[in-house]
């Protein structure tokens, strides 16, 4: 059963810019708080993003990505990570995933989610 699907990954040269988009099925993104996360080869998953619950849609984001990086939720139940200013530094495979239980508030915490995507490859170049 495949419940969150990542999509948007490629490859970008530096100072470029990338939507990624997050599709779930069989629940609505808008009922938890949803996230980004990333994860480099031979690295930890860290968090970049965050979006709260319903429609208050309150944000909150990795220092690396404070004025870069959106965090996004459409009414169609997709939920984004549109990039800007990319730098090799970000290349890593991104994850979406959904939290434990229905919040406002937002959190970068890998502990506080329990329901993963696949993930999908971004590769900035200089």
């Amino acid at each position: 059963q495949v419940q969150l699907v990542e999509s948007g990954g490629g490859s970008v040269q530096s100072g470029g810019s990338l939507t990624l988009s997050c599709r779930a099925s069989q629940f609505p993104t808008s009922d938890y708080p949803m996230g980004w996360f990333r994860q480099a080869p031979g690295k930890e998953r860290v968090g970049v993003a965050s979006i709260g619950a319903y429609e208050f849609r309150r944000t909150t984001y990795a220092d690396f990505a404070k004025g870069r990086f959106t965090i996004s939720r459409d009414n169609d139940n997709v939920v984004y990570l549109h990039m800007n200013s990319l730098q090799p530094e970000d290349t890593a495979t991104y994850y979406c995933a959904r939290g434990s239980y229905a919040t406002i508030t937002p959190v970068l915490s890998v502990a506080s989610y329990t329901r993963w995507g696949q993930g999908t490859q971004v590769t900035v170049s200089s």
